[in-house]
């Protein structure tokens, strides 16, 4: 008697009993086949109790003798040819209505090799129609040809194995990640139950019968009553069952056929479908009476079954191709969105909405360089935070994804309602930053066909996981899970990935660009600034010394160094401003020449067209006119009292304009010996900032310089009318009226010298006493103790603090105010303060006197 795998040696009872039944060394097989085992040398070793009645041979202990003396001549040489030719890793040899030994009775042969000879299964053969078989594979092969959507192929294998095998309930089952399996397609006979969308749990095909499903694609079970015939010996001399591994025969595991009883199945027969290599799914078929189906006919739905999983390899790849095409230009998408000066927020909804036509999510949050940008349903920010250091631990640099958030990162559990899921992309490596989807939680009914936590129950066979007793829908309500991620949405998140890590490097290529340029524009910026400084305070020590000489008295010598300093303040103004309206050269060019004091417009000479430059021009022309101008006072011809410079402004033909810049009745002018910062402005500023061009001529009788410009710089023009009526007239010419303030004043300034200077401005224009303080607490303590001005001038920044405080208090108790500042009206924040005038440093008594003017402090 073959002794049977002892089943109470398997103690623990849990979901792993099924792996660790030896269903490969039953010692049996089904009793419609019978089974010879022969060594490397042709004798045999093992055989089927029933072998010798079924094949019809006179011995009935067939142990030790030789295979030429079992099977016709012809038989045995063509086995043999056959098996030589075996390794261990090749597959089954199908040899087809051979004579053996019984007179009139053919049998079907299946033949392969094991480590220690071969093994012989011989079945007697029922019918001949195996050509027809064959001839109804090919159309239906040539109709799932046309298919591409797997769940319509999987319907039409079902349907067209159930006509051909004659079994009433044929199911496609597809594996999940999990190792569970559901029924998405199934064909019925009338009056049979079906599974159509049911899962299965994992624990229903053990490892180890998924890994026969891989060696072995067809197992048929002719009937689960079958006892089956034993092998004998049951194990060879050195104690080893004989390895059933790749035997069609193969008996059946007592736990499977109480399975298939409980299912109301008699008869089974399941086909492989294989993807690359890995279990993709089965072919399930049951019937409620046995059915045993010839070798011809089994292997004609074992090449469906094979050209089937070739077909839906076919499809998948076609589905991933077009996925990928989609990534492709999702890709393309995206990357257009990105500019050369973009950043993520500028284009982030619109990145999201691309990425949702690939990949379907609930929420979207980028988390890149400490910044956080979400859209749809997503954690709160300091959730958020917490989250990403999760992510640093959870998902390396690949795509990490999960449809169970709360299980790995239980704090997740407080808000899996609206993320119960997510879809992490790196998108960089230090710091790690991401792009993360989420999905909602899905009151997730799965549908199981059993309990899939199997009860633990006394069987047949001793403590184990019974098969379940009953098959109605099981459900199970699964809380904190989002709608799984597919396979093809994760391939699409790996190309995805490399798409943004190409966004990031893009823009992090043009943020160092733009910090790069922004450090030679500061430097610039440093050079210019000390190089004017320079440039002002050798003027003003010129303009002294030139206004000294022609002014008889102090009061001269002191309104005309004022208007000259005012005016070199003025075109330092436009030169830094970053907020102006376009304007005409030639009144660019003026505001230089009235720094110098040239307010005789003989000086300067325009002809040919007047033009109006954009607010963009404007900087680099005021670099170059102000070298130029500077150069001429210094060394040229506005350094004679009698020269002059001639300025000729023409359109070309190809629409750029032309300035010659020529100086006459100077000085003889020699070449300089070496090129400073100032000739550098003058012949590099045009060609780089405006892309136009620039040449310079150091001719004896004068500078002579020829520049060329841009059509799109020149916003309109008109003609000069003999020399342009621009205004050169002395900045200090005294306004109508004369301003008094008549009373107290108040000053706020925090540097001294100019504090005294303000007060003598104002005892000169009537102030009969004037109080000074350097801080707000100063001021307000002045207040306090009685003072009330008639006129208050604060200086709007204080060091560390502004005067608004004094002002307000100022305001409160009606005291005019004036508001002093180095800054324009719409960058002193002066938008804060109760209603002043506004007088822009450097000021002089002439401006002091407009704004008294203005504001209505004039002598009755």
């Amino acid at each position: 008697m073959t002794q049977m795998p002892d089943y109470s040696a398997l103690t623990q009872t849990d979901l792993t009993n099924c792996d660790r039944e030896p269903i490969h060394q039953l010692g049996r097989v089904q009793s419609w086949a019978c089974l010879i085992a022969l060594s490397h040398d042709w004798i045999v070793q093992h055989h089927s109790a029933n072998a010798a009645r079924m094949l019809g041979l006179a011995a009935e202990d067939l142990l030790g003798l030789p295979l030429a003396d079992l099977l016709p001549v012809q038989t045995k040489q063509l086995i043999r040819a056959h098996l030589t030719r075996l390794s261990l890793d090749q597959q089954t040899v199908r040899l087809f209505g051979l004579e053996i030994g019984r007179r009139g009775v053919l049998f079907d042969v299946a033949a392969h090799a094991y480590k220690h000879g071969f093994i012989l299964e011989f079945e007697i053969k029922k019918s001949h129609n195996h050509a027809s078989d064959l001839a109804v594979v090919q159309p239906l092969i040539q109709k799932l040809s046309t298919m591409r959507d797997v769940p319509q192929m999987a319907s039409s294998a079902a349907e067209s194995l159930r006509r051909l095998t004659g079994f009433a309930r044929v199911m496609v089952y597809q594996f999940s990640p999990d190792g569970s399996g559901k029924v998405i397609a199934e064909a019925l006979a009338p009056g049979m139950s079906g599974y159509l969308g049911l899962r299965f749990p994992g624990s229903d095909i053990p490892k180890q019968a998924r890994a026969l499903y891989k060696r072995s694609l067809l197992r048929l079970i002719g009937n689960v009553d079958d006892a089956g015939s034993e092998i004998l010996p049951a194990q060879n001399p050195m104690g080893e069952p004989l390895d059933l591994s790749l035997s069609v025969s193969r008996s059946v595991s007592p736990i499977h056929l109480e399975y298939l009883r409980n299912m109301g199945v008699q008869a089974s027969m399941s086909v492989s479908i294989l993807n690359q290599g890995e279990l993709w799914g089965l072919i399930a078929c049951h019937h409620p009476e046995p059915l045993i189906m010839d070798y011809e006919k089994r292997t004609s739905v074992e090449l469906f079954g094979q050209l089937f999983a070739y077909e839906l390899a076919r499809a998948e790849t076609m589905i991933e191709n077009e996925s990928a095409l989609r990534a492709q230009e999702t890709h393309n998408r995206i990357m257009a969105l990105v500019s050369a000066t973009s950043e993520w927020a500028e284009n982030f909804s619109d990145i999201a909405r691309q990425i949702e036509d690939l990949i379907q999510f609930d929420g979207i949050a980028l988390y890149s360089d400490g910044k956080l940008l979400t859209q749809g349903t997503t954690p709160t920010e300091e959730q958020f935070y917490r989250l990403a250091r999760y992510l640093n631990t959870a998902s390396g640099s690949r795509v990490y994804a999960t449809d169970h958030l709360s299980k790995g990162f239980p704090e997740a559990a407080t808000y899996q309602e609206d993320c119960a899921g997510l879809l992490a992309l790196p998108i960089s490596r230090r710091p790690r930053d991401y792009l993360v989807l989420f999905r909602r939680e899905i009151a997730k009914s799965v549908t199981w066909a059993g309990n899939p936590e199997k009860p633990v129950e006394h069987g047949p066979n001793g403590d184990r996981l019974s098969p379940r007793k009953s098959f109605e829908a099981w459900r199970e309500e699964v809380h904190g899970h989002c709608a799984p991620w597919a396979a093809g949405e994760l391939r699409a998140a790996e190309a995805l990935r490399g798409t943004l890590l190409e966004v990031v490097l893009k823009l992090t290529d043009q943020a160092e660009k733009e910090r790069k340029q922004a450090q030679e524009r500061q430097a610039l910026l440093i050079s210019e600034l000390n190089h004017r400084v320079r440039n002002i305070l050798n003027l003003i020590r010129s303009i002294m010394k030139q206004s000294s000489s022609g002014a008889e008295t102090l009061s001269e010598f002191t309104v005309a160094l004022d208007g000259r300093i005012n005016a070199l303040a003025r075109a330092h103004d436009q030169l830094t401003r970053d907020q102006f309206a376009p304007i005409p050269l030639a009144e660019l060019i003026e505001v230089e020449a009235n720094a110098f004091g040239l307010g005789n417009k003989s000086r300067l000479d325009f002809r040919g067209q007047n033009i109006v430059i954009t607010a963009e021009a404007f900087t680099p022309l005021a670099l170059v006119f102000h070298e130029l101008v500077t150069n001429s006072v210094k060394y040229g011809a506005l350094h004679a009292p009698s020269g002059r410079v001639e300025i000729g402004i023409t359109e070309e033909p190809d629409g750029t304009w032309t300035i010659d810049w020529h100086e006459r009745g100077g000085p003889v002018v020699r070449a300089p010996t070496r090129r400073g910062f100032g000739s550098t402005v003058i012949e590099k500023t045009i060609p780089h900032e405006l892309k136009g061009a620039a040449e310079v001529r150091y001719n004896s009788a004068g500078v002579e310089a020829r520049f060329s410009l841009p059509a799109n710089i020149v916003i309109t023009h008109h003609p000069f009318d003999g020399n342009p009526e621009i205004n050169m007239q002395d900045e200090t010419s005294p306004a109508s009226g004369e301003p008094w303030v008549g009373g107290p004043a108040l000053v706020l300034e925090d540097t001294m010298i100019v504090a005294l200077d303000l007060a003598g401005m104002l005892e000169d224009m009537g102030a009969d006493e004037v109080r000074t303080a350097a801080s707000v607490a100063e001021a307000l303590s002045i207040l306090k103790d009685g003072f009330v001005p008639k006129l208050a001038v604060l200086d709007v920044n204080l060091g560390e603090e502004t005067s608004l405080p004094v002002a307000e208090h100022l305001a409160a108790q009606g005291v005019p105010i004036v508001l002093a500042s180095g800054y324009d009206a719409n960058e002193a924040g002066i938008d804060a303060y109760p209603e002043a005038e506004l007088m822009r440093k450097p000021y002089t008594t002439g401006d002091l006197s407009d704004v008294l003017t203005k504001m209505g402090f004039l002598r009755n």
